[in-house]
């Protein structure tokens, strides 16, 4: 595994600060402080606060859009392709839960261009999961639930992931992917 760069150091800090007080609360004193830098250090790596903000969620967003196109193009049925939606969201907020609450509460900070980007990404990762779980349905694999309930309590407990998992002390990352799918497919009765 190669070595942070300083400009990584500077994003996964900022991450760890923007999930403790939310975006709009950090400064860029507060960063490098952090950091233990002065904060004129940080514009040698950086140009602005949202430019670390956007490359933390469209990054991420990047990741889920082409996990979920894999997902999509694959010849697996609607269940399977369920199932590896939710170990996509298991393995991201293993990686980065910290980057997932912004993600999650500050996208709507990003500018303009960005923020369409990232609005455009989160709609068309959204109606592709509906789209699986219809296609389910349709085939018989999945109760003929609401669509849009089924699609709304997974996506809010995959979204939320980030929130819970780091304060579970004794759930192994394969169980908690063994029993969530369980749980997410099959319910608890």
């Amino acid at each position: 595994m190669k070595p942070e760069s300083r400009k990584e150091e500077i994003i996964n800090a900022a991450s760890i600060l923007f999930k403790e007080k939310g975006y709009s609360a950090v400064t860029m004193r507060d960063l490098a402080k952090a950091m233990g830098i002065k904060a004129a250090s940080l514009y040698n790596h950086i140009q602005s606060k949202q430019e670390i903000l956007s490359t933390i969620i469209i990054d991420l967003a990047e990741e889920f859009t082409s996990g979920m196109n894999q997902i999509v193009s694959s010849d697996k049925n609607a269940t399977k392709k369920i199932e590896n939606i939710i170990d996509l969201h298991i393995d991201v907020t293993l990686r980065n839960s910290d980057g997932l609450a912004s993600l999650n509460n500050d996208w709507m900070h990003l500018e303009e261009e960005n923020l369409q980007y990232f609005e455009k990404m989160r709609h068309d990762y959204e109606e592709n999961f509906r789209n699986i779980v219809k296609k389910g349905v349709d085939q018989g694999e999945i109760k003929p639930f609401n669509i849009e309930i089924m699609v709304f309590s997974t996506l809010s407990t995959l979204r939320t992931l980030y929130l819970w998992y780091p304060k579970q002390r004794n759930i192994d990352a394969d169980i908690l992917k063994h029993d969530m799918i369980s749980v997410l497919l099959k319910g608890i009765v």
